[in-house]
């Protein structure tokens, strides 16, 4: 049984090897880089210009309300810079300390 699944494989293996080898110089391939770049130029390119659109032109949204929920917001530690309860990456906008929002200076 092992022997004929290896003479099998064998088959296989040297039938694909033969076929690749007889593609040449790969000529049902001409073309296709030409296809992408301008696919690329003519949906790519439109497709992220209309997403930049989008994300300027969809205005400013208020921050939510805020709410104390127990599972939100826990400070275990101190964080080891500045006062200790904003994290490195605070934005005082959009993120709320475990007491509420920090209040705006206009």
């Amino acid at each position: 049984m092992a022997a004929s699944l290896a003479t099998l494989a064998r088959r296989a293996f040297s039938t694909s090897l033969r076929n690749a080898s007889a593609a040449g110089g790969g000529a049902a391939h001409d073309g296709g880089t030409k296809q992408w770049k301008m696919l690329s130029y003519l949906v790519a390119l439109p497709a992220v210009a209309l997403c930049m659109v989008n994300a300027f032109m969809s205005g400013e949204h208020g921050r939510p309300e805020f709410i104390a929920y127990e599972h939100l917001r826990l400070r275990t530690k101190r964080f080891p810079w500045g006062e200790g309860q904003k994290s490195l990456f605070h934005n005082s906008h959009a993120n709320a300390l475990p007491d509420g929002y920090e209040e705006e200076e206009h």
